[in-house]
Protein backbone atom coordinates (compact mmCIF):
# COMPACT_ATOMS: atom_id res chain seq x y z
CA UNK A 1 0.00 0.00 0.00
CA UNK A 2 1.20 3.50 -0.91
CA UNK A 3 -0.61 6.65 0.28
CA UNK A 4 -3.54 4.48 1.40
CA UNK A 5 -3.88 3.03 -2.11
CA UNK A 6 -3.76 -0.75 -2.46
CA UNK A 7 -1.64 -2.10 -5.28
CA UNK A 8 -1.82 -5.17 -7.51
CA UNK A 9 1.28 -6.30 -9.42
CA UNK A 10 0.66 -8.36 -12.57
CA UNK A 11 3.51 -10.39 -14.05
CA UNK A 12 2.97 -12.42 -17.26
CA UNK A 13 5.29 -15.42 -17.45
CA UNK A 14 6.36 -17.98 -20.00
CA UNK A 15 9.36 -19.84 -18.56
CA UNK A 16 10.81 -16.91 -16.59
CA UNK A 17 12.38 -18.77 -13.65
CA UNK A 18 15.64 -16.80 -13.85
CA UNK A 19 14.00 -13.40 -14.18
CA UNK A 20 11.28 -14.04 -11.62
CA UNK A 21 13.78 -15.16 -9.00
CA UNK A 22 15.66 -11.89 -9.53
CA UNK A 23 12.49 -9.84 -9.41
CA UNK A 24 11.59 -11.23 -5.97
CA UNK A 25 14.95 -10.16 -4.53
CA UNK A 26 13.50 -6.65 -4.42
CA UNK A 27 11.43 -5.23 -1.57
CA UNK A 28 7.80 -5.88 -2.50
CA UNK A 29 6.35 -5.54 0.99
CA UNK A 30 4.24 -2.54 -0.09
CA UNK A 31 2.54 -4.58 -2.83
CA UNK A 32 -0.82 -5.90 -1.62
CA UNK A 33 -1.30 -8.54 -4.31
CA UNK A 34 1.04 -10.20 -6.80
CA UNK A 35 -0.57 -12.05 -9.70
CA UNK A 36 1.67 -14.27 -11.81
CA UNK A 37 0.07 -15.37 -15.06
CA UNK A 38 1.13 -18.87 -16.07
CA UNK A 39 1.22 -18.75 -19.87
CA UNK A 40 2.06 -22.45 -20.34
CA UNK A 41 5.28 -22.48 -18.29
CA UNK A 42 7.28 -25.72 -18.32
CA UNK A 43 10.14 -24.70 -16.01
CA UNK A 44 10.16 -23.74 -12.31
CA UNK A 45 8.49 -20.35 -12.77
CA UNK A 46 5.29 -21.30 -10.98
CA UNK A 47 7.06 -23.04 -8.10
CA UNK A 48 9.06 -19.86 -7.54
CA UNK A 49 5.93 -17.71 -7.70
CA UNK A 50 4.06 -19.90 -5.23
CA UNK A 51 7.03 -19.96 -2.86
CA UNK A 52 6.72 -16.16 -2.60
CA UNK A 53 2.99 -16.30 -1.95
CA UNK A 54 1.87 -15.06 -5.36
CA UNK A 55 -1.58 -15.75 -6.73
CA UNK A 56 -1.13 -17.80 -9.88
CA UNK A 57 -3.70 -17.70 -12.66
CA UNK A 58 -3.47 -19.75 -15.84
CA UNK A 59 -3.90 -18.60 -19.41
CA UNK A 60 -3.74 -21.39 -21.98
CA UNK A 61 -3.92 -19.06 -24.98
CA UNK A 62 -0.30 -18.35 -25.80
CA UNK A 63 0.81 -14.76 -26.04
CA UNK A 64 1.89 -11.65 -24.18
CA UNK A 65 -1.45 -9.93 -24.61
CA UNK A 66 -3.49 -12.99 -23.70
CA UNK A 67 -1.53 -13.33 -20.45
CA UNK A 68 -1.99 -9.69 -19.53
CA UNK A 69 -5.71 -9.72 -20.27
CA UNK A 70 -6.18 -12.71 -17.97
CA UNK A 71 -4.12 -11.05 -15.26
CA UNK A 72 -6.03 -7.77 -15.48
CA UNK A 73 -9.35 -9.58 -15.15
CA UNK A 74 -8.18 -10.91 -11.79
CA UNK A 75 -6.83 -7.78 -10.10
CA UNK A 76 -8.52 -6.74 -6.85
CA UNK A 77 -6.93 -3.39 -6.05
CA UNK A 78 -7.35 0.17 -7.29
CA UNK A 79 -3.83 0.65 -8.67
CA UNK A 80 -2.32 -1.86 -11.09
CA UNK A 81 1.37 -2.28 -11.87
CA UNK A 82 2.30 -4.34 -14.93
CA UNK A 83 5.85 -5.57 -15.40
CA UNK A 84 7.54 -8.28 -17.47
CA UNK A 85 8.80 -11.38 -15.68
CA UNK A 86 12.32 -11.19 -17.15
CA UNK A 87 13.50 -8.63 -14.54
CA UNK A 88 14.62 -6.09 -17.14
CA UNK A 89 12.44 -3.36 -15.67
CA UNK A 90 13.50 -1.81 -12.34
CA UNK A 91 11.13 -2.99 -9.61
CA UNK A 92 12.67 -0.37 -7.32
CA UNK A 93 11.02 2.31 -9.50
CA UNK A 94 7.47 1.11 -8.76
CA UNK A 95 7.11 3.25 -5.64
CA UNK A 96 8.21 6.36 -7.50
CA UNK A 97 5.86 5.69 -10.42
CA UNK A 98 2.88 5.02 -8.16
CA UNK A 99 3.69 8.20 -6.26
CA UNK A 100 3.70 10.21 -9.50
CA UNK A 101 0.40 8.63 -10.60
CA UNK A 102 -1.24 9.65 -7.32
CA UNK A 103 0.39 13.08 -6.98
CA UNK A 104 -0.44 14.16 -10.54
CA UNK A 105 -3.82 12.40 -10.56
CA UNK A 106 -2.90 10.48 -13.71
CA UNK A 107 -4.76 7.49 -15.09
CA UNK A 108 -1.86 5.70 -16.81
CA UNK A 109 1.93 5.87 -16.69
CA UNK A 110 4.12 4.12 -19.22
CA UNK A 111 7.75 3.73 -18.18
CA UNK A 112 10.14 4.88 -20.91
CA UNK A 113 13.51 3.21 -21.40
CA UNK A 114 14.61 5.59 -24.14
CA UNK A 115 14.94 9.00 -22.54
CA UNK A 116 18.64 9.23 -23.36
CA UNK A 117 18.71 7.23 -26.57
CA UNK A 118 19.50 3.53 -26.72
CA UNK A 119 20.31 1.99 -23.31
CA UNK A 120 23.57 0.03 -23.30
CA UNK A 121 21.58 -3.05 -22.24
CA UNK A 122 19.26 -2.86 -25.28
CA UNK A 123 20.41 -4.52 -28.49
CA UNK A 124 20.70 -2.23 -31.51
CA UNK A 125 18.19 -4.28 -33.51
CA UNK A 126 15.63 -3.98 -30.70
CA UNK A 127 16.20 -0.24 -30.48
CA UNK A 128 15.78 0.15 -34.25
CA UNK A 129 12.56 -1.87 -34.23
CA UNK A 130 11.18 0.17 -31.36
CA UNK A 131 12.13 3.40 -33.14
CA UNK A 132 10.32 2.36 -36.33
CA UNK A 133 7.18 1.19 -34.52
CA UNK A 134 7.08 4.33 -32.36
CA UNK A 135 7.37 6.61 -35.41
CA UNK A 136 4.72 4.62 -37.27
CA UNK A 137 2.40 4.81 -34.28
CA UNK A 138 2.80 8.60 -34.26
CA UNK A 139 2.13 8.77 -38.01
CA UNK A 140 -0.98 6.55 -37.96
CA UNK A 141 -2.57 7.71 -34.73
CA UNK A 142 -1.16 11.23 -34.28
CA UNK A 143 0.09 10.21 -30.86
CA UNK A 144 3.60 11.18 -29.80
CA UNK A 145 5.13 8.53 -27.53
CA UNK A 146 8.79 8.10 -26.63
CA UNK A 147 8.78 4.32 -26.05
CA UNK A 148 5.78 2.63 -27.67
CA UNK A 149 6.99 -0.88 -26.83
CA UNK A 150 7.57 -0.39 -23.10
CA UNK A 151 6.28 -3.25 -20.96
CA UNK A 152 6.11 -1.48 -17.59
CA UNK A 153 2.92 0.41 -16.76
CA UNK A 154 1.18 1.81 -13.69
CA UNK A 155 -2.50 2.68 -13.93
CA UNK A 156 -5.85 2.98 -12.20
CA UNK A 157 -7.91 -0.20 -12.35
CA UNK A 158 -11.01 1.77 -13.30
CA UNK A 159 -9.73 2.39 -16.84
CA UNK A 160 -10.09 -1.33 -17.61
CA UNK A 161 -13.86 -0.81 -17.77
CA UNK A 162 -13.47 1.29 -20.90
CA UNK A 163 -10.30 0.34 -22.76
CA UNK A 164 -10.66 -2.76 -24.93
CA UNK A 165 -7.30 -4.07 -26.19
CA UNK A 166 -7.77 -7.11 -28.41
CA UNK A 167 -4.25 -8.29 -29.28
CA UNK A 168 -3.10 -11.58 -27.78
CA UNK A 169 0.49 -11.05 -28.87
CA UNK A 170 3.33 -8.56 -28.45
CA UNK A 171 1.25 -5.81 -30.10
CA UNK A 172 -0.68 -5.58 -26.83
CA UNK A 173 2.05 -3.29 -25.48
CA UNK A 174 1.41 -0.61 -28.07
CA UNK A 175 -2.34 -1.24 -28.20
CA UNK A 176 -2.97 -0.56 -24.52
CA UNK A 177 -1.31 2.85 -24.89
CA UNK A 178 -3.38 3.65 -27.99
CA UNK A 179 -6.56 2.67 -26.13
CA UNK A 180 -5.65 4.86 -23.16
CA UNK A 181 -4.94 7.88 -25.38
CA UNK A 182 -7.96 7.28 -27.60
CA UNK A 183 -10.22 7.35 -24.55
CA UNK A 184 -8.59 10.60 -23.40
CA UNK A 185 -7.29 9.28 -20.10
CA UNK A 186 -4.56 11.26 -18.35
CA UNK A 187 -1.37 9.69 -19.71
CA UNK A 188 2.30 10.31 -19.02
CA UNK A 189 5.65 8.69 -19.75
CA UNK A 190 8.24 8.56 -16.98
CA UNK A 191 11.85 7.65 -17.73
CA UNK A 192 13.47 4.66 -16.05
CA UNK A 193 16.75 2.69 -16.23
CA UNK A 194 16.70 -0.62 -18.07
CA UNK A 195 18.60 -3.89 -17.53
CA UNK A 196 19.58 -6.81 -19.69
CA UNK A 197 17.04 -9.61 -19.47
CA UNK A 198 17.62 -12.82 -17.52
CA UNK A 199 16.73 -16.15 -19.11
CA UNK A 200 16.05 -17.08 -22.72
CA UNK A 201 14.78 -14.48 -25.18
CA UNK A 202 11.15 -15.22 -26.14
CA UNK A 203 10.85 -12.41 -28.68
CA UNK A 204 11.25 -13.32 -32.35
CA UNK A 205 12.60 -9.92 -33.33
CA UNK A 206 11.86 -9.92 -37.06
CA UNK A 207 8.60 -11.87 -36.98
CA UNK A 208 7.18 -9.98 -34.00
CA UNK A 209 8.34 -6.66 -35.40
CA UNK A 210 6.55 -7.27 -38.71
CA UNK A 211 3.44 -8.47 -36.88
CA UNK A 212 3.42 -5.37 -34.69
CA UNK A 213 3.80 -3.12 -37.73
CA UNK A 214 0.99 -4.91 -39.58
CA UNK A 215 -1.17 -4.71 -36.48
CA UNK A 216 -0.77 -0.92 -36.33
CA UNK A 217 -2.23 -0.63 -39.83
CA UNK A 218 -5.02 -3.06 -38.95
CA UNK A 219 -5.88 -1.13 -35.78
CA UNK A 220 -5.94 2.15 -37.70
CA UNK A 221 -7.96 1.16 -40.74
CA UNK A 222 -10.18 -1.78 -39.75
Amino acid sequence: MINSKKISLVVPCYNEEAGLAGLFKNDLSYIDEIIVVDNNCTDNTIKIAESYGCRVVQEKVKGYGAAYKKGFKNVLNEIVVAIDGDNTYPVAEIKRLVGILIERNLDFISASRLGNGRPATMKKINYLGNFILTKMMKFLFSRSIEDSQSGMWVFKKQILKKIKPTSNGMAFSQEIKIEVLKNKYKFAEVRIPYRERLGDVKLNRWADGVKNLAWLFYKRFF
